[in-house]
């Protein structure tokens, strides 16, 4: 197992979650508010308890008390970021919702609404609506009073898109999670083009039972992302400018009026030629996490990263081979990446000193050609 070391830690808790209003305002919180506002007028005779949680969480609580298998490929360090061996930054908010249920069966309440929103640490693509760090919310009702089922799930569901989105379409397609029955994944229609803005489901029985409640409670799930919502109500087309410093989109982020863009910075590409070994994982996630560690501090400069194209070492001519170094079973990678940072413009050997960056932590190869 890969444990984080203590800097990588520490910075990875530094980070500002948008959500947290001891943190400063954020136009994310707006998000949470309304739809807070919108439930609660919806369930007025359903408590509201609103949780924030320590972003490092035990792993029971990360996987285990929510269903998941001791086996699941999330658990696996590519895909989690693990404290130690029994801790994780969390995955997903979802993570605050095991010791909410198990405050809930201690206590003398009998129909509340679990809100938690917080920031996630996750290994994800480079593009513009993807992050290592999003920012999610869990709606969990949790009723003895009342049944809660799928009709409950489709009124929560369409509160949802007409509160944070009102007019848009939307639709919903069958997911399978280990915490819901009759799971649903949301989707809503931006340019001809459906966009996941989160998932949800009637809780399972096995998780309400873990925690203690017995099978006289049901319950609705429900977990949105919130950057993708934020995105979609203001019209923004890169998931960084909710995070920029700079005064004309960050004064922009303080409500939910509709972006008016800022002088776009001119992209920055450069094309890759790496050497992979047979069995490395090129998947999106990873190599996007690849690329922001390797960055660091300039991490927010990836626009993208795509690979145009992969060539084993049986279908590469014998020059590529040798030039290369490679040896059999290895695989020669074509990957573009686009830098562009929202704030400002990158010279040719800032560029060059990025790319190179990015070279060193994807390239498997003896041979290294560096640019900068």
């Amino acid at each position: 197992m890969s444990v984080l070391a203590v800097e990588e830690l520490h910075s990875a808790l530094a980070l500002r979650d948008l959500t947290d209003p001891a943190q400063g305002p954020h136009a994310v919180q707006l998000v949470v508010d309304s739809i807070r506002t919108a439930l609660g007028a919806a369930w007025p005779y359903t408590e509201i308890w609103t949780r924030r949680d320590h972003p490092v969480v035990p792993l029971a609580d990360n996987y285990d008390n929510l269903g998941y298998a001791s086996d699941a490929v999330t658990r696996e360090a590519r895909y989690t970021r693990y404290a130690s061996a029994s801790e994780v930054l969390r995955s997903h908010t979802s993570a605050m919702i095991p010791p909410a249920l198990r405050e809930l069966a201690g206590s003398e309440s009998s129909d509340v609404l679990m809100i938690c929103a917080g920031i996630c640490y996750r290994r994800d693509s480079v593009d513009w609506q993807h992050t290592g760090t999003p920012h999610q919310l869990d709606l969990w009702r949790v009723s003895r009073n009342v049944t809660l089922g799928e009709p409950e799930l489709e009124d929560m569901i369409a509160r949802l898109v007409d509160t944070v989105l009102p007019g848009q379409t939307y639709r919903t397609v069958p997911a399978v999670h280990p915490y819901t029955i009759h799971g649903r994944q949301i989707d809503v229609l931006l340019d001809d083009q459906w966009i996941e803005i989160g998932e949800c489901g009637v809780a399972a029985p096995h998780v309400l039972r873990m925690a203690g409640l017995d099978d006289s409670w049901t319950g609705l799930a429900m977990g949105p992302g919130l950057d993708r919502l934020l995105m979609l109500r203001k019209g923004i087309r890169d998931i960084r400018l909710l995070r920029s410093t700079d005064p004309r989109v960050a004064g922009q982020m303080l409500d939910l009026a509709p972006y008016k863009a800022v002088s776009s910075m001119p992209p920055v590409r450069r094309d890759l030629s790496v050497v992979v070994d047979e069995s490395a994982d090129v998947s999106a996630e990873v190599l996007g996490d690849k690329v922001r560690a390797a960055l660091g501090p300039d991490a927010d400069a990836a626009e993208s990263l795509e690979v145009l194209g992969e060539t084993s070492y049986d279908d590469l001519p014998t020059g590529a081979r040798e030039r290369l170094q490679m040896t059999p079973g290895q695989r020669n990678l074509l990957v573009r990446l686009v830098l562009r940072p929202v704030d400002r413009t990158l010279t040719d050997a800032e560029a060059n000193a990025l790319r190179d960056k990015v070279y060193r932590a994807l390239h498997e190869g003896p041979v290294l050609e560096l640019i900068g």
